[in-house]
């Protein structure tokens, strides 16, 4: 897939860090955003199914109780949401081995990709919970 192919080369990690990686921020997205929203994204991206179906299983920890909070205070999709679940992305990213800095470096990767599939729009749909 040409984004894991990016993702590994770009960033010089294997391809199953690549895969994983993605798929926890399209797992993100899946969550964060309405059906409709995600659709636009799916649409955008071939196998998308296939690589949240790659990411690691949230154990919860830190990062369940930080989107609990975060929800309990209806943050939804404020700043603290997305704290939240930027958190809940390191811990991933730790499961596959890699340093949770790390998805600060996929984000610009994974949305110009985006932007080259679905166009502006579907970018920014992608971009709104990912900055």
């Amino acid at each position: 897939m040409e984004l894991i192919q990016q993702l590994a080369q770009g960033l010089n990690i294997k391809e199953e860090q690549a895969q994983g990686g993605a798929g926890l921020i399209f797992q993100m997205a899946q969550e964060k955003l309405g059906d409709g929203e995600f659709s636009q994204v799916a649409n955008a991206i071939p196998g998308i199914s296939g690589l949240i179906g790659a990411a690691p299983k949230s154990s919860g920890g830190i990062a369940g109780a930080l989107g609990g909070l975060a929800g309990a205070m209806g943050g939804g999709g404020g700043g603290l949401g997305k704290v939240a679940g930027l958190a809940a992305l390191a811990g991933g990213f730790g499961q596959l081995g890699m340093n949770p800095g790390m998805v600060s470096k996929f984000v610009p990767i994974i949305l110009s990709f985006v932007q080259n599939k679905g166009g502006d729009g579907v970018k920014d749909i992608l971009a709104g919970i990912l900055k």
